[in-house]
């Protein structure tokens, strides 16, 4: 299969790929490094804690950095986006959302999984970190739908409702197994989408 790039790119066009690069990259990384963590750290559970709860404790530092790069290569794409896809409006800038509610996630840890007679601790930053998981989700949701006016359809609309889908389950599961695993693997989904819009556009740049 032969790409649809141009061999010599132009500056802008060299630019524009490598903002796109990091979007194909963000996902990969992220789901790497959590995962890596979850199968790890002690006392642990992916059918029951959400990977937000890594960053707590004396090795929390690897997952908010996570969070950190995840949010930088995912503003980074919406820039490429912005870029790739003249005209496009919205998607960029909710992408962009997207990568600011990662650096508000790390900033704001959440709070520890209910403990065994299910008391639950909230507290201000925990809040704070379940508001920047609300407008994060909910802005990627919709730029998936708008992504999918012009590029991947169907693949981008199964993403979007999926993961809005995925995080009303945990938020509405009281730490359920169920609602966990249905919200990770929405996570999965949707980096995998990000990572597969980032690659198509990168072949046509």
């Amino acid at each position: 299969m032969t790409s649809t790039a141009p061999v010599d790119c132009t500056p802008a066009q060299r630019v524009t790929r490598s903002l796109l690069g990091y979007g194909v990259l963000a996902g990969p990384v992220y789901v790497t490094v959590a995962l890596a963590q979850a199968l790890t750290r002690d006392g642990f559970d992916l059918t029951r804690h959400a990977w937000s709860l890594l960053a707590l404790g004396p090795l929390g530092w690897i997952q908010t950095l996570n969070f950190v790069l995840a949010g930088m290569m995912s503003a980074a794409f919406a820039a490429g986006l912005r870029r790739a896809l003249p005209g496009a409006r919205w998607a960029p800038r909710l992408v962009a959302v997207y990568g600011a509610s990662l650096f508000a996630a790390a900033a704001f840890e959440a709070d520890p999984a209910p403990a065994a007679d299910g008391a639950v601790t909230v507290s201000w930053h925990g809040m704070l970190h379940l508001a920047a998981g609300a407008v994060g989700f909910t802005a990627l949701t919709i730029a998936a739908f708008a992504v999918g006016k012009r590029l991947l359809p169907r693949f981008s609309r199964i993403t979007g409702v999926v993961l809005l889908a995925g995080f009303a389950c945990v938020a509405a599961g009281g730490g359920a197994v169920w609602a966990n695993l249905v919200f990770t693997g929405a996570i999965v989904l949707t980096w995998a989408w990000m990572s597969v819009v980032a690659v198509k556009l990168y072949k046509t740049v």
